[in-house]
């Protein structure tokens, strides 16, 4: 039966590597907020970021779930940082009769620093188009992370 994989973890925390690896192992479909969000409105959306970013949530669950209805496993890759967002889309995947995971990616403070490093590197470089991780980023980060209790974990993958 199909499902939903949801990753959690933090930015840099190697999410979209970890979905590339299910991807192949499954045959699965991802499906990344920052991918959509750069694709169609670049980096730059100023005060309606959150908003974009609420928008682009809300049509990837309702694919994601067509997709799993339609035989695919999918895999949401968009970090899942607090509890409510968590339990909030496990319910809408319950109400579609969808079955998800969690899998949570774990990263030590001192790996984390180091890829956020590398990240912003790659970006100044133009070898990435990721979002730049600058300190107000990394401050609302922080603020907003939530990491998820065992009880609502499914897989934990320390990176």
């Amino acid at each position: 039966m199909a499902k939903i994989i949801m990753l959690c973890g933090k930015l840099c925390s190697g999410k979209s590597t970890y979905a590339a690896r299910l991807k192949n192992e499954l045959n699965a479909v991802i499906l990344s907020v920052d991918e959509l969000m750069i694709t169609l409105l670049g980096k730059e959306t100023g005060e309606m970021h959150d908003e974009y970013v609420r928008r682009s949530k809300d049509y990837l669950f309702r694919k994601a779930a067509e997709i799993v209805n339609s035989g695919s496993d999918v895999i949401l890759d968009q970090g899942f940082w607090s509890h409510s967002e968590r339990e909030n889309a496990k319910s809408f995947f319950s109400s579609q009769n969808v079955k998800c995971e969690l899998h949570y990616l774990y990263i030590s403070d001192d790996e984390w620093s180091r890829r956020i490093e590398k990240r912003n590197a790659e970006v100044l470089d133009g070898r990435s188009d990721a979002y730049f991780v600058d300190d107000g980023l990394k401050a609302k980060f922080i603020s907003m992370f939530e990491a998820p209790d065992e009880d609502e974990t499914d897989i934990i993958v320390e990176v």
